[in-house]
């Protein structure tokens, strides 16, 4: 096996646990400014029609640069734990189907007609999140296995009952489940399982990663240059990584990660690391501009210079936040969010619930609380609150993890 692939004792690297919290943070924020009104509109997403990005739009393909940062250091956890290439595969197997599965869910709860249905959207997702944390929870390990066993099949069978009354879409042309599309989880678990899978396959090896990087991108550059086919079987197989555009986010994360712990296993200075993803950040920046003239700056087309732009401003972040938390120790200046770095999936699931509770509650902010700077601070104060209410649920023992 590869030294890259030696197995040690399990690891973690706080820059990458913070820059996934920040991450985490920026999602509930950007997804909670659709509440609010009169706010800037770089904060927003960008319409599919224009070139350019917002604040918004960086924020999913940061997750996606996380989620490949993260990769090598799950995978060297795995070893240390004594799996071998075909457990890790399960493993990595196991948990992309879980994302798709939840994603799948997700979208057709935003797609769902109540009526028809039988129940509101909320209801929809809030049991859809039950199921989920039963099926996917770290049971304490003095827990009676079989009631643990019981209780997730139950979940299926929940889940199963959803997608068997489920109805969407409009009163004149209902639909029954099905894949509106991926969703933001279902999209992250493809790219995780193509990236994961890559990286456990050529068994952490530096340029195997590179090369397959530059291939997503290359992909993206095709399909957006309509050098590939529009519809048929090749269009469906890489629709849901965007048309190697998610891919190139996850593989180019894994690499980067990979890099740095190869130069920090040799003891490179901090300058080499700057040196190599300050360079290569500026070579992507420079790219993606010049780049933009073909095919626009754009979040929901996914175009390459969005991709190039986004993966330079994440190599910078890291190196930023590494100099910060690792080099300087100053992890402790992100404690109110460390939940999200370590406790991500149930902080992207508790807004579900919150807003779940809303609409039957009646409860409801003042205009002026919605409004403007006022309303700015409402979205980074709910998006602390959830950070905050997921790290004390897991103390006390909800632990959502794939």
């Amino acid at each position: 096996m590869s030294s890259d692939f030696i197995p040690k004792a399990p690891i973690r690297v706080a820059s990458i646990d913070v820059l996934r919290a920040l991450t985490m943070f920026g999602m509930i924020f950007v997804n909670d400014l659709w509440t609010l009104k009169d706010i800037p509109h770089w904060l927003e997403h960008v319409a599919a029609d224009a070139d350019g990005m917002g604040f918004a739009d960086i924020v999913f393909p940061g997750f996606l640069f996380i989620v490949g940062m993260s990769i090598p250091f799950a995978v060297r956890n795995r070893q240390a734990k004594g799996d071998n290439q075909q457990q890790l595969t399960l493993h990595i197997l196991q948990r992309g189907i879980a994302l798709l599965l939840m994603g799948v869910f997700l979208v057709n709860g935003e797609n769902i007609n109540e009526t028809a249905t039988g129940f509101s959207r909320g209801a929809w997702n809030v049991i859809s999140w039950i199921a989920f944390m039963v099926l996917w929870n770290q049971y304490p390990k003095h827990w009676n296995k079989t009631g643990i066993r019981i209780v997730q099949v139950l979940a299926l069978l929940v889940l199963g009952a959803l997608a068997f009354i489920y109805r969407g879409g409009s009163a004149e042309s209902l639909s029954g489940f099905t894949t509106w599309w991926w969703g933001i989880l279902g999209l992250i678990g493809w790219a995780y399982l193509l990236a994961a899978l890559l990286f456990t396959w050529v068994n952490g090896k530096i340029i195997p990663i590179a090369v397959a990087a530059v291939i997503s991108l290359i992909i993206s550059v095709a399909h957006h240059l309509h050098w590939l086919p529009e519809q048929g079987l090749l269009n469906t197989l890489l629709s849901p990584i965007g048309h190697g555009a998610m891919t190139a986010f996850t593989i180019g994360g894994a690499w980067a990660s990979q890099v740095f712990w190869k130069g920090r296993q040799a003891d490179q200075s901090m300058a080499k690391l700057s040196v190599l993803f300050g360079g290569s950040a500026l070579l992507l920046l420079v790219a993606g501009f010049l780049t933009r003239p073909l095919w626009g700056i754009s979040k929901i087309q996914a175009t390459p210079s969005w991709v190039m732009i986004c993966v330079a401003i994440f190599l910078v972040l890291f190196l930023l936040v590494y100099q910060l938390v690792d080099q300087q120790q100053k992890s402790n200046w992100f404690a109110a969010i460390r939940p999200g770095g370590t406790d991500t999936l149930l902080c992207y699931a508790l807004p579900y619930f919150a807003y779940a509770m809303i609409r039957p509650s009646g409860l409801y902010l003042p205009d002026w609380a919605l409004t403007g700077s006022v309303g700015l601070l409402k979205s980074l104060l709910f998006s602390l609150l959830m950070i905050q209410i997921a790290g004390w649920l897991s103390k006390k023992g909800l632990k959502l993890k794939l």
